[in-house]
């Protein structure tokens, strides 16, 4: 398959296709309009795309997929196949069609940011992204935003004014206190029961425990989860060098701290809780992500086409064994 085995990884600025460049994600969010932005993003990743040798990897994704044996040659494309000299056949509508909840968190650490935006600009941005791409492809999006509490819920709908009504939900400004991972999980799984696409947007700043439990149950109903785990570079990296009061959003209180001194245990410690994460979705089978938000947005899409990939090939591999 076109663009399988190809890693599409950047540095910002970096090009991925030819003569394309990524957008980088400070001149993104100067733009106000959150639903431009994912306009920017999307096609800009379509053009460079197609401009690049990986274009029947978008041919993929849109109305068409690789033949694989035991499908039906009477569907066989012809005309894609004297363009690409490779073998697509044409989707069925239940093979096209998918249903995608958002999963947003908006509590008070996502305000945090020391590159001009927050993660929570940063986070909305990528789930409008999304939501942009997959309603051009003709699926369906919902979304649900989230602090200690359940801030706003849309099924998943592809009709017209809907995905307006994404963008204006999404939107709204970070305003909660706490990371609550264990609420916004348990009621997508009472609301939601066809199985779905369950994309989890957080810097997952709470225990992990919640977090594993709530996959799980999840996976249970037969859901695919995905998780994009943001964070800042200052978190990341500890770039801090001055000592001084540091607010801590979610607990409310001030903290004096000297850099120097806390530097080596707090990386530690980050290293762990990611590594606990990461340990959790291995173990459940879950899609993580973990990037910063310097990242140009053009990769998430790459990292969603990548894991449909995937989990294409798995459904069939097992569809071929049981047969």
């Amino acid at each position: 398959m076109s663009g399988a085995s190809v890693e599409f990884t950047a540095a910002p600025g970096k090009t991925y296709g030819a003569g394309t460049s990524l957008v980088d994600p400070q001149s993104l969010m100067a733009i106000r309009s959150l639903e431009l932005r994912a306009r920017v993003v999307v096609e800009g990743f379509w053009t460079g795309l197609h401009r690049s040798p990986y274009h029947g990897f978008s041919v993929e994704f849109t109305e068409y997929r690789q033949y694989t044996p035991g499908d039906d040659p009477r569907y066989l494309d012809w005309r894609l196949f004297a363009r690409t000299d490779r073998f697509y056949i044409k989707k069925f509508e239940d093979e096209t069609n998918l249903r995608c909840h958002l999963l947003v968190d908006n509590s008070r650490s996502m305000a945090f940011g020391s590159a001009g935006y927050t993660k929570a600009d940063y986070a909305n941005t990528l789930a409008a992204t999304l939501a942009y791409f997959l309603h051009q492809q003709g699926d369906a999006v919902g979304a649900l935003t989230f602090d200690e509490e359940i801030r706003e819920y849309l099924p998943a709908r592809n009709r017209p004014g809907h995905l307006r009504r994404l963008m204006l939900a999404l939107e709204k400004p970070a305003a909660g206190v706490d990371t609550d991972l264990d609420a916004p999980l348990r009621r997508i799984a009472e609301l939601v029961r066809k199985r779905s696409l369950m994309i989890l947007i957080s810097d997952l700043l709470a225990p992990p425990q919640a977090l594993e439990q709530n996959l799980a149950a999840l996976a249970a109903c037969g859901h695919e989860v995905m998780l994009f785990h943001v964070l800042d570079p200052a978190e990341l990296n500890f770039t801090f060098t001055q000592a001084a009061m540091f607010h801590d959003v979610e607990s409310g209180r001030d903290l004096y701290v000297d850099p120097d001194a806390v530097r080596k245990e707090y990386l530690r410690r980050l290293t762990a809780h990611n590594e606990q994460v990461s340990a959790i979705c291995r173990k459940l089978g879950v899609a993580c992500v973990r990037f910063d938000t310097a990242r140009p947005l053009e990769l998430a899409l790459f990292d969603l086409l990548r894991e449909r990939m995937r989990q294409g090939k798995k459904i069939r591999r097992a569809g071929a064994t049981s047969a």
